[in-house]
C-alpha cells in the first residue's frame, strides 16, 4: 500500500520548523490564483439550512455555461479529491488502471491503496487494451503537458472499444478552455472531466469541484456522495463566480505569472514546464534551494520522486515578487 502523498501548502508544519508567524510566511507551494475575486454576498438561509435544491440547480447551471459541457449539468462535489476518492470503488474492474505520469499523486495512491494495479505510463502511445481506466491530467500538474482534445478523444474511442474508461482532469484548465473536452462527454460516454473550482477562482477553502460525466456516471456519484455532500454557502458562491464576468480574473493570473517568469529569469533559474498558475524549476540543488527560501519564510513544493525539481506558485503582489527576488538573489551569492 502506498503511503501518504506530499502537496503543497503545510504552511503550519513549515512554520513549526523553520520559526515565524504562518500569517507572515509567503506560501508560493500551492497552484492557486493569489489574487481572488471579491467573495459575493451569501445569504443568510444559505448558512443557516441544509442546501436547498436550487442552489444546486444555480451553481450546476452556471458550471454548465462556464465549463462549456453542452446538455449536461455538472455534479458538484466536495473537491475533486472527494471524486477521485470514488474512482476505485465506482469502477471496480481488476485490469490495470494506467495514470500518464508524473502527475498529481492521488490518483496512484487510491487506486494502490484498494489494492488495484496501477501503471504510471508516459504518454498516451502507451494505452493499451489491457487498462480498464486511463487517467490523464491535462494540463499536467507539475510538468504543464498539454494534450489536444483531439488526442484524448482518440484514447477514449479506442477506450470504449475494449470497455475501457477515460478520466480527464482540467483542474488547471480554465486559462486554456480550447484544451478542454468536458464538452464531449455526450460524444463519449466513457469520458470522465474533473473541474477545479478553487484554483482559478482561488478559494481552495471552499472546497469544491464539478465533474462531467455522462448521466448514468453522475448518477452514481451523486448516489455515492449522499445528500447535501456541497454546503450551501459554497454553491452559492459558485453560482455567482462562474456566471459573473472573468475576464478580469485572468488578465491577473497572466500578468502574476509574468511576474514570477521575471524573477525566476533574472534569478538565473530555468523553467522547464509549468501552467498559468505555476512554474516548474529545474535546479541541480533544488532541495537546498527549498530550504533557503524556507528560511526566508517562502515556501514552495519541492518533489520527492524528482529531487532537481520546484514548483513555485505565483506571488499576489508586487511586494511579494520582490520579497522573492530577493532570497534567490542570496542564494545566487
Amino acid at each position: 500500500m502506498s503511503g501518504p502523498v506530499i502537496h503543497g501548502g503545510g504552511i503550519t508544519a513549515a512554520a513549526a520548523r523553520f520559526g515565524g508567524r504562518t500569517e507572515d510566511w509567503l506560501d508560493l507551494s500551492t497552484g492557486l490564483n493569489p489574487c481572488p475575486p471579491a467573495l459575493p454576498e451569501v445569504a443568510l438561509r444559505a448558512w443557516h439550512r441544509l442546501p436547498d435544491r436550487h442552489l444546486e440547480r444555480d451553481a450546476r447551471r452556471a458550471a454548465q455555461v462556464f465549463y462549456r459541457t453542452g446538455d449536461v449539468l455538472p455534479l458538484p462535489v466536495p473537491g475533486t479529491q472527494s471524486a477521485i476518492q470514488m474512482l476505485p470503488r465506482l469502477f471496480a474492474s481488476e485490469r490495470p488502471v494506467a495514470i500518464l505520469s508524473p502527475t498529481y499523486g492521488e490518483y496512484g495512491r487510491v487506486f494502490e491503496a484498494e489494492g488495484r494495479p496501477v501503471e504510471r505510463i508516459a504518454g498516451l502511445d502507451d494505452v493499451d487494451g489491457r487498462h480498464g481506466l486511463v487517467v490523464a491530467v491535462n494540463p499536467n500538474n507539475p510538468t504543464g503537458r498539454i494534450f489536444q482534445p483531439e488526442e484524448l478523444l482518440a484514447v477514449a474511442e479506442h477506450l470504449s472499444n475494449v470497455g475501457g474508461l477515460l478520466v480527464v482532469d482540467e483542474a488547471f484548465g480554465d486559462c486554456l478552455p480550447e484544451v478542454s473536452v468536458a464538452g464531449k462527454v455526450m460524444d463519449h460516454p466513457n469520458l470522465i472531466v474533473f473541474r477545479s473550482f478553487g484554483k482559478f477562482f482561488g478559494m481552495a477553502g471552499i472546497r469544491l469541484g464539478f465533474v462531467v460525466a455522462a448521466p448514468e456516471i453522475l448518477e452514481g456519484m451523486e448516489s455515492r456522495l449522499g445528500p447535501w455532500a456541497v454546503s450551501g454557502p459554497a454553491l452559492s458562491v459558485a453560482a455567482s463566480l462562474l456566471s459573473g464576468g472573468t475576464d478580469g480574473i485572468r488578465e491577473r493570473i497572466v500578468m502574476r505569472r509574468a511576474a514570477l517568469g521575471a524573477v525566476l529569469a533574472d534569478a538565473g533559474l530555468r523553467v522547464s514546464g509549468g501552467t498559468d498558475l505555476f512554474a516548474l524549476v529545474e535546479e541541480e540543488k533544488a532541495a537546498a534551494l527549498h530550504e533557503h527560501l524556507c528560511q526566508a519564510h517562502i515556501l514552495t513544493r519541492a518533489f520527492d520522486y524528482a529531487p532537481t525539481w520546484l514548483r513555485i506558485g505565483l506571488a499576489p503582489d508586487e511586494d511579494a515578487d520582490r520579497r522573492l527576488a530577493q532570497a534567490l538573489k542570496a542564494w545566487r551569492r
